[in-house]
């Protein structure tokens, strides 16, 4: 099986142009986007679309390098740590990810908007680090 590189250099241009919509909207202060459901709306959106296009990757990578398959999403960051992509507590940190995702669009329980868009603002950056990693692999 083959990875294919075009499929996950697109991924990846994709997520970080929603992180770059998300942090121009970080722009505005914790109130106005609390205040404002649009905002708020289009920050959880943002957050979906960027965890979304990674986990595709996770699941390309999986699959073409024929890796165990993930019981979960979450589970997705183990086992590309576990091939060596991904650092292991990196991956721990990254993988968190996909609960708040799921508790937005499955909408489990009520949402801390404060919570939310703290951890959304105090984390951005690990998306960074998650396509750096994803690139450096790629390029080996």
């Amino acid at each position: 099986m083959t990875i294919i590189k075009d499929f996950v250099i697109k991924k990846i241009e994709l997520a970080k142009k929603y992180l770059g919509e998300a942090r121009e909207l970080f722009k505005l202060s914790d109130l106005e986007i609390i205040n404002s459901s649009s905002n708020l709306h289009v920050a959880e959106r943002l957050l979906q679309l960027i965890v979304d296009e990674i986990i595709d990757i996770n699941q390309h990578l999986i699959k073409e390098l024929n890796l165990e398959t993930a019981e979960d999403l979450k589970g997705t960051f183990d086992i590309i740590s576990d091939y060596g992509i991904l650092e292991k507590e990196f991956a721990g940190r990254i993988g968190k990810v996909v609960g708040l995702r799921n508790l937005i669009v499955h909408q489990y329980e009520k949402i801390d908007n404060k919570k939310f868009l703290a951890d959304f603002r105090k984390h951005n950056s690990d998306f960074d680090e998650y396509f750096k990693y994803i690139t450096a692999y790629l390029n080996n």
